[in-house]
């Protein structure tokens, strides 16, 4: 337990409060019978008072996006009324991908408390779109929907609860789409990742490129650390392969 609470409180900002921070007490209530405020560092506690009086933070903590991402999962995961194994599988591998086995293994343990609990969507994506920059939200964005596909199949309740998401995050639709088409391989998936239409000229396509990997550079989510940088650079080809499709079509 002294390693999961240092793991957790040196590295918590925003996250700790709010309905995030109730989420997450709920979790761990659940197999270690809570966490004291004693067991966060005084670091930690000061940082979360910086973040409190700032509401245009903009430096997310590494572990404040992982409190956002095993949340959000958990309401993208139940919204077609059950909870799949195989979707399951994918966050843990995702999470031992980008952390490592055992700082995996610790957040699995609040993911499977988390799953119990009914969250507003709402409330935390306000708590997240405060306190976390565009092109965070953007990447939040992008694991949901590669959740979603998990198993194969992207139910219309789950397609719903992300458009819902990425309202309450500020994520405007041209994006959702954007993002969205990354996950279908349909031949106007690489329009709509672009977002433009088949009808945009050759010069609109360039055009278009070039602020998509303006707009999704991986360079944006530096501040996050080296493990979330792999998801940025798969977004990030996902747009390379729509413009590279494109040019081929068009033989240009």
């Amino acid at each position: 337990m002294a390693s999961f609470t240092k793991w957790l409180g040196a590295g918590l900002g925003f996250t700790f409060g709010g309905p995030i921070g109730a989420a997450l007490g709920f979790a761990i209530g659940s197999f270690v019978g809570g966490l004291s405020n004693n067991d966060l560092s005084e670091e930690q506690r000061a940082y979360q008072q910086r973040v409190g009086s700032d509401a245009n933070a903009t430096n997310t903590q590494s572990v404040d996006f992982e409190m956002s991402l095993l949340v959000l999962a958990a309401i993208v995961i139940k919204s077609d009324g059950k909870v799949d194994q195989k979707e399951l599988d994918f966050v843990r591998i995702q999470f031992i991908g980008m952390y490592g086995e055992e700082r995996a293994n610790n957040a699995f343990k609040l993911f499977k408390g988390i799953v119990k609990k009914e969250i507003s969507a709402r409330q935390v994506c306000l708590q997240i779109r405060t306190n976390m920059p565009h092109a965070s939200r953007l990447q939040l964005l992008h694991f949901l929907f590669g959740i979603a596909k998990a198993d194969g199949f992207v139910a219309e309740s789950e397609i719903e609860e992300i458009r819902k998401i990425a309202g309450y995050l500020y994520i405007n639709e041209r994006d959702y789409s954007s993002i969205k088409a990354m996950f279908h391989d349909a031949s106007e998936s690489a329009y709509q990742i672009l977002e433009i239409t088949k009808e945009a000229s050759n010069e609109e396509v360039k055009k278009a490129y070039r602020k998509m990997v303006k707009k999704y550079h991986p360079d944006k989510l530096q501040d996050l650390g080296e493990e979330h940088l792999k998801g940025a650079n798969e977004k990030f080809q996902s747009i390379q392969t729509a413009n590279d499709r494109i040019k081929k079509e068009r033989g240009i």
